[in-house]
């Protein structure tokens, strides 16, 4: 049962619908954020500081979440409150990344107050805290972005910042287990983790995140909830830009999506459709085949061994 709206003000602007982008690590969240930072009317943060506390504390230990529903929301609002202030002082604590994708370097606001229609977020793993979300803002939207998840796990290979997350220090499987977070669900897996790959791990953690993805989607209702993937933004953004209008009512313009995705080409050529095949050795590939093998077919992308098992 969802908790009783609440109507957050920033910036004299009531906060109605707000926008939060999900997905599993190098799903291509990013790319979808920077053309929603880029669209008319929408204020879009990256990982805020008070942000990333809270979705963390949620998606590494579960039960704060779900043990106290309505003070958990209470608590992500109140972290949105101060993220989506708009203010030299405000927008001066926000990470690079964020800047990065306004495009706009300088200090202060990347956007004026005044044309502020919409409040979005997309910091990393959000997924994990989409009851929450959905709690603390009723009427909020959801996009989801899925991709190949040997795509994803050849990104993640190359991240210091996801591969942190597996290192004795962090991983927190004796404490919460299951581990939605480390997409650890059985016995096996967690008797396995402390001497499995490093492609493993990956593979385990795109697992997680699409079956819960898909577990979202089937309690969700359709118009809260839009999936787009990272094959189709990328390949026919001209077609991706008009679904996403649609369902934001708010027009996203098909020559800046465009305009991302070329520029993304130029800056990481190794984010192409399909560059696992040349990043990930056979071994790794057969890996991750192996642990994600049901849902890379469920989702459609075909395997290159035949058993998916």
């Amino acid at each position: 049962m969802r908790s009783t709206p609440h109507i957050l003000v920033i910036n004299s602007t009531k906060v109605r619908q707000p926008v939060f982008v999900l997905g599993a690590p190098h799903s291509g969240t990013d790319l979808l954020a920077r053309a929603l930072k880029r669209s008319t009317g929408f204020h879009l943060t990256v990982g805020r500081p008070d942000v990333l506390r809270v979705t963390y504390a949620f998606a590494r230990r579960p039960a704060i979440a779900t043990d106290r529903e309505r003070g958990a929301a209470r608590v992500l609002r109140d972290a949105y409150a101060d993220a989506w202030r708009i203010s030299p002082q405000a927008c001066g604590d926000c990470p690079a990344e964020c800047r990065t994708l306004s495009g706009v370097p300088e200090p202060g606001p990347c956007v004026q107050a005044r044309g502020v229609q919409r409040f979005a977020d997309a910091s990393p793993d959000l997924l994990y805290s989409a009851d929450v979300l959905l709690d603390a803002f009723p009427d909020a939207q959801l996009l989801q972005v899925i991709r190949d998840g040997r795509d994803v796990v050849g990104d993640m290979l190359g991240d210091d910042r996801c591969l942190a997350w597996f290192k004795p220090g962090f991983a927190n499987l004796d404490e919460v287990f299951p581990n939605p977070f480390l997409g650890v669900e059985d016995e096996t897996e967690r008797h396995r983790w402390a001497g499995a790959s490093v492609a493993v791990k990956c593979a385990l953690r795109w697992r997680g995140a699409v079956r819960l993805s898909a577990r979202l989607r089937a309690q969700t209702p359709a118009e809260q909830l839009l999936t787009v993937r990272y094959e189709d933004l990328v390949t026919r953004p001209g077609r991706v830009a008009p679904d996403l209008s649609a369902y934001l009512g708010i027009p996203v313009s098909k020559v800046t999506l465009t305009g991302l995705v070329r520029a993304l080409g130029r800056e990481h050529g190794d984010r192409a459709v399909g560059s696992w095949r040349s990043r990930l050795s056979g071994r790794q590939a057969r890996q991750v085949e192996r642990i994600a093998g049901r849902e890379l077919a469920r989702l459609g992308y075909p395997l290159s061994t035949a058993d998916p098992a």
